[in-house]
């Protein structure tokens, strides 16, 4: 825990943290309880996996499963016993992690969260339906995706199935109720205070962050569809595509004249990039992945294509659009339109950075002052094309470096 506070003052100073802290007013008091209250359960959470009320759950998924496949093979073979069941070709346990727990308890505590920060805006006590019918789609999405895990495996993918589908389904499952939550809030005055009817207007955020949602969320299901290799990484590039074209319109309103500034900030973070890279992980492996390295010349060159193509096109502009045009924006104020590119408070600079630098998994480091960077980039002379220039330069410099010294390491 100490390494964790002074990790956050390296980058935050007390003072400038104490500000945010004030500046947000309760609402870090109930995620820090929140956060404090789910550590403590987490122990006792996992202890009702073996208990009786769990095998209550696993029996009505094995038996709600059961009745599923049925509808689709006709060589169904289970074992209540040892809570198997599948095909004669494929078939899986399950246990008490698969029982759908997990996830009545993610959306249980979701459930809470959403109905208290919108209790203003919700109609009681017919909110509170919310709770139970977001914990019966949350356990039936649980009993598909168990399905659909023996489908993959019966048809042959089994790396498939109990690699990048069994972990990744249920996250795909959590983020579709929780969008369900929002939609229902959004289209069912039944459940809202106000009785007017919602209005279609734009959404000034979505210019900036929907090309870079397009990317995590195919990034999902690629990891969903995967096994030991991301062969359908094209897909983050082509869902980018899709997005950015749909706004394009909004964004040929904005300068894209570009400077000397931003290919000078993106060969300084390259060097930085691999020096901290090399200093922080210098066990590192960098031998190209198995897969890849395993596939025809063909497949492999038309991968690696599209993965510099879309490391120096797709991944600035969308990431820039986000954590530059948006998050910096919006730290500093929550109508961010009316904060012009460029402006900036060390505060907001050093969060969006921090923000940024979490993307990039154990290089954080490196991609924390890589954002703060860029965001100077941008406020030299206040167009989103300096980030954009820079980061679309450190990823061609990095790219390069992959493929010429094969430091597979930093892709």
């Amino acid at each position: 825990m100490g390494a964790v506070v002074l990790g956050i003052f390296a980058f935050i100073p007390p003072a400038t943290a104490w500000r945010l802290l004030l500046h947000t007013g309760p609402s870090w008091v109930y995620a820090l309880a929140a956060g404090a209250i789910a550590w403590r359960l987490v122990p006792y959470s996992r202890s009702l996996w073996y208990s009786s009320s769990a095998r209550v759950f696993s029996d009505a998924t094995f038996d709600f499963v059961h009745f599923l496949l049925k509808g689709l093979f006709r060589d169904v073979v289970f074992d209540r016993a040892k809570l198997t069941i599948g095909t004669s070709r494929y078939a899986v346990e399950i246990h008490a992690g698969c029982s759908g727990l997990e996830g009545l308890g993610m959306i249980l505590v979701f459930g809470i969260l959403w109905l208290w920060f919108l209790r203003k805006e919700l109609r009681f006590p017919h909110a509170l339906l919310l709770l139970p019918g977001g914990m019966l789609l949350m356990w039936t999405f649980n009993a598909l995706r168990i399905v659909l895990l023996i489908t993959i495996g019966h048809f042959g993918a089994e790396k498939i199935a109990l690699g990048g589908f069994h972990s990744h389904a249920g996250w795909i499952a959590f983020c579709g109720v929780t969008l369900a939550y929002a939609g229902i809030l959004e289209h069912f005055r039944w459940f809202a205070r106000s009785d007017r009817q919602p209005t279609a207007t734009e959404n000034p955020a979505a210019v900036f962050l929907v090309p870079f949602m397009a990317i995590l969320a195919a990034s999902l299901l690629i990891h969903a569809a995967s096994a030991d290799f991301e062969w359908l990484y094209p897909l983050r590039w082509v869902s980018a595509c899709c997005a950015l074209w749909f706004f394009r319109t909004r964004y040929r309103a904005l300068d894209w004249s570009p400077s000397w500034t931003g290919p000078l900030m993106g060969v300084a973070v390259f060097v930085l990039w691999i020096a901290l890279g090399r200093f922080l992980h210098p066990l590192a492996s960098t031998a190209m992945p198995t897969a890849l390295a395993g596939a025809s010349a063909a497949k492999r060159a038309a991968w690696v294509s599209i993965r510099v193509l879309a490391a120096t096109t797709t991944v600035p502009i969308a990431e820039e659009l986000a954590f530059r045009g948006f998050l910096l924006r919006r730290l500093m104020a929550q109508e961010f339109e009316t904060i012009p590119l460029g402006h900036y408070t060390w505060p907001a600079l050093l969060v969006s950075s921090i923000a940024f630098g979490a993307l990039h998994g154990s290089l954080w480091v490196a991609g924390t002052l890589a954002g703060l960077l860029y965001g100077l980039a941008l406020a030299r002379r206040g167009k989103l094309a300096d980030a954009v220039i820079a980061h679309a330069t450190t990823n061609a410099l990095l790219a390069a470096y992959v493929l010429a010294c094969n430091q597979w390491q930093f892709w």
